[in-house]
């Protein structure tokens, strides 16, 4: 009963929330959703801790019969082990302190029940997933995510920005969603089951069979692989299907924190693992995997270097991270991606939220540009993104001469997938290997450039056009989250940092409401002690086969390997992390004019960075400039020009056509319709007299 209670507890929360409305209430609407999802976040916390001492058993809790169709049994059960505890405290947890933290950043917006009722709708959308026992439940959850995230991408409708963003999300999570669909179709057809323990238990049978597709014979194990990675390419946007992350910032920054975090974004790496034994049984899928997520890493890591926008610098972050996730699932180390998985919805929740204290406390400007020298009036929010920022940046001391390791969760976490790809001792692991160090040098530059043009530095607030409209409103009586701006910058992009004019024209920045700062607390400690409280359990080579149990593909040669790996490889991660921060601390604090510098001679570098490889260029030209002029010529040649034309339209003419004839033979006279009568009466005659 506690599991379904667990489960279910926000989808109540939703529909008491979204049907009551404004019926119940702002208060009353946040009170429901919020309560729900913190009861459901005490229900799991016990769960996991229960796995990590070993006193819980796997067990699967029936809900109802589903489909039965033929050889296809589908019921809907919940899955609970210890990959399951994980992902629930991660998915409520995030999203129990995104709830709260919601109450102060959206309290002017008038359709608060409507959105807090989509957070939770995504909330057991999420839930639903991680419990799923066969793969169409799983589907039935991984569509969930992707209809609560068109709506919460969406949210501000009113905004065509926002409408673009949501639509570019839905269309672009079902070129994956088609591929996982088809991964779908094909287990079932290989193993004529959905059910994922028994598919995974005979996944092994399967080995070096072959089956027919596209007019070729490809190894079945590795088809139904790749097909089933596709989706998780859409859902956890990697290279090829990650454009519609970004643009996800046009939601609420609360929804950001949720999709990036805890949720949508996460739900493909956790497929993978808990698919790993079927993963494990292709070589040749893993190695797709691993330099998938490897072009990610190194991708996103070159974009966020040059954003402006402090949502999508930290957009990219997460998908840089994702692909630290996969590669490492690629090589085999399926605990060290889980792990970074569990650290990062801290630390990556941390951030977000405190890029929406940051925004909340400049009357929503977003650019980076326009902040500086604001740790001094947000003190609490500073110090949440600078353990967020430590977190991300992996920093911490590696175990010396008997001494304990100590460090931030990313330390723990991020190092033992860059040991992975190095110990695994593949061609592709290797690649991995060196593409995570370089990514690990952007990401220490570009999130401590976050910091440094936020918090440090003197105030260039004087040339935002959102702080110009808050002192000409006399104050800020009229916050409103709408007006918050998703990145579309129209000024000029080279514009350094140090070139704004500084100035804080007399406004004053302000510290965000406690119900935004509690979360931020909380997820600090998670930024914190994540990583050196569980690494033992997620990754450790005793405490790793203990704690999954089986869940996932645990390898224990890989677990070992890592500790053996030369103190070059564990150092290398630490170092260019500091290479990274003194990068950033050169440009940005020491001498600022350095970015205005490198943007000068290396300007087709940059803008190639700065429009993201050109990707949503690349993709008008291929796929969207032709879908429209093909829909143009059916439209235009094909349904009006000949459906339309010879059809209702054709019919509607003739009849029309009709009407003005024999409208002109009722004249009214009589001798018109006697002229009438003759002609029938000769037409009957000459008839007659023709047969």
């Amino acid at each position: 009963m506690q599991i379904q209670l667990l489960v279910f507890l926000p989808l109540l929360a939703a529909i008491v929330a979204g049907l009551g409305n404004r019926f119940i209430g702002n208060f009353a609407a946040k009170l429901v959703t919020t309560g729900a999802l913190f009861a459901s976040c005490a229900l799991a916390w016990p769960i996991f801790i229960a796995f990590l001492a070993g006193a819980a058993e796997p067990g699967v809790y029936p809900v109802l019969s589903w489909i039965h169709s033929g050889d296809l049994n589908v019921d809907w059960s919940l899955r609970v082990d210890a990959l399951t505890a994980v992902m629930l405290v991660v998915v409520t947890t995030v999203s129990a302190l995104v709830h709260l933290y919601s109450w102060g950043y959206m309290a002017e917006d008038p359709s608060q029940p409507r959105f807090f009722a989509y957070l939770s709708l995504f909330t057991f959308a999420m839930l639903m997933l991680v419990t799923a026992d066969n793969l169409v439940q799983m589907f039935f959850g991984w569509e969930g995510v992707g209809l609560a995230s068109y709506l919460l991408i969406g949210f501000w409708y009113h905004k065509p920005s926002a409408n673009a963003a949501a639509m570019k999300a839905f269309v672009v999570n079902r070129v994956g969603d088609f591929g996982f669909s088809l991964g779908i179709f094909a287990a079932f057809l290989v193993f004529g089951t959905v059910s994922i323990p028994e598919i995974l238990a005979a996944a092994p049978s399967f080995g070096g069979s072959t089956i027919g597709f596209l007019g070729l014979r490809i190894d079945t194990l590795t088809l139904i692989c790749i097909l089933l990675f596709i989706g998780a390419m859409g859902k956890s946007a990697q290279l090829g299907l990650h454009t519609w992350l970004p643009d996800a910032m046009e939601g609420p920054t609360p929804v950001s924190a949720l999709i990036h975090a805890a949720t949508m974004v996460t739900a493909g790496v956790f497929m993978v693992c808990r698919l790993s034994p079927l993963f494990e049984q292709s070589q040749t899928a893993l190695t797709v995997v691993t330099f998938v997520g490897a072009a990610t890493a190194i991708f996103a890591a070159t974009v966020g270097t040059v954003q402006n926008d402090i949502k999508r610098v930290i957009a990219y972050s997460t998908c840089s991270q994702l692909g630290y996730m996969f590669f490492a699932a690629g090589v085999g180390a399926y605990g060290a991606a889980m792990f970074h998985l569990f650290t990062h919805a801290f630390f990556k929740a941390l951030l977000f939220l405190g890029a929406g204290s940051v925004i909340h406390a400049m009357h929503h400007e977003q650019d980076m540009r326009f902040y500086g020298g604001l740790r001094k009036h947000i003190p609490l929010t500073f110090t949440a993104m600078t353990l967020g920022t430590l977190a991300i940046t992996g920093v911490g001391i590696i175990q010396v001469a008997g001494l304990p390791s100590f460090g931030f969760a990313g330390f723990f976490s991020k190092d033992a997938i860059i040991e992975s790809a190095f110990a695994s001792g593949t061609t592709a692991g290797g690649i991995a290997f060196v593409i995570a160090i370089v990514a690990a040098l952007l990401t220490s530059f570009y999130s401590w450039r976050l910091v440094f043009l936020t918090f440090f530095g003197t105030p260039r607030w004087i040339q935002s056009e959102h702080i110009q409209h808050a002192l000409h409103d006399h104050g800020h009586h009229h916050d409103d989250p709408a007006a918050e701006d998703a990145g579309h910058d129209t000024r000029p992009h080279e514009t350094p940092a140090h070139a704004v004019k500084e100035g804080t024209g007399g406004y004053h920045p302000h510290e965000s409401p406690w119900s935004m700062l509690v979360p931020l607390g909380v997820l600090s400690l998670g930024a914190v002690f994540a990583g050196i409280v569980f690494h033992e359990a997620f990754i450790g080579v005793e405490g790793g086969e203990h704690f999954w149990r089986g869940s996932i593909a645990f390898d224990e040669h890989l677990a070992h390997a890592i500790h053996e790996v030369p103190l070059w490889v564990k150092l290398a991660p630490g170092v260019v992390m500091i290479a990274g921060f003194l990068i950033a601390w050169f440009a940005y604090i020491r001498d600022t004019s350095i970015p205005g510098r490198f943007t000068a001679q290396w300007g087709v570098l940059y803008r190639f960075f700065y429009n993201k490889w050109y990707f949503d260029e690349a993709y008008n030209v291929l796929f969207v400039r032709p879908s429209v002029a093909l829909g143009r010529i059916f439209w235009k040649k094909g349904d009006e020009a000949t459906i339309d034309r010879f059809g209702p339209n054709g019919a509607a003419a003739l009849v029309k056509g009709g009407n003005v004839l024999t409208g002109r033979l009722q004249s009214g006279y009589l001798y018109t319709y006697a002229l009438v009568m003759l002609l029938g009466l000769a037409a009957a005659a000459t008839w007659a007299m023709a047969r």
